[in-house]
């Protein structure tokens, strides 16, 4: 008699990816924006200053596709940081063009806000380990890559 071999099949997941992602997603950003708040800022708010800080000027539809966001969702995140006077809009090389640049007070509150986020990243690091962080981000890196090829209405572009 021949002893039944153990099912080579692999493992299904179990449950929604997506709502798992989501509570992944809601705890992760609830800690970070809780050290982001002692500076006045949210995490979304932080990103486009450094994103400006980094690449600007820069044109606002530019901006918006390295951000991987629609134009509609940066032009609702980036008023708050105009009004502020961290960033403005400013004429481009044409009539119809404008840039993104930060400010020396978006400049300064960026360094600020840095601090926080360092914090905010040294504590889940703490919590998680290295060697976990260092792992879901090669996941989620290699997971965007396999997504990328969804078109961009199922694999979508907003933060």
């Amino acid at each position: 008699m021949q002893a039944e071999l153990p099912s080579l099949a692999p493992l299904l997941p179990q449950g929604c990816t997506n709502f798992k992602l989501r509570q992944l997603m809601r705890r992760v950003a609830s800690h970070y924006d809780a050290e982001m708040a002692k500076c006045g800022l949210k995490t979304t708010q932080y990103s486009l200053l450094s994103h400006v800080l980094k690449l600007g000027p820069i044109r606002p539809g530019d901006l918006a596709t390295e951000m991987k966001m629609d134009a509609s969702t940066l032009t609702r995140n980036l008023r708050p940081l105009v009004d502020a006077g961290w960033v403005t809009l400013e004429a481009g090389a044409d009539a119809r063009s404008r840039l993104v640049h930060i400010t020396d007070t978006g400049r300064d509150k960026r360094a600020e806000a840095q601090r926080h986020w360092k914090a905010a990243q040294l504590a889940l690091n703490d919590t998680l380990g290295v060697q976990r962080v260092a792992a879901l981000h090669a996941l989620v890196d290699e997971s965007m890559d396999l997504l990328a090829a969804l078109p961009a209405q199922e694999a979508g572009h907003d933060e």
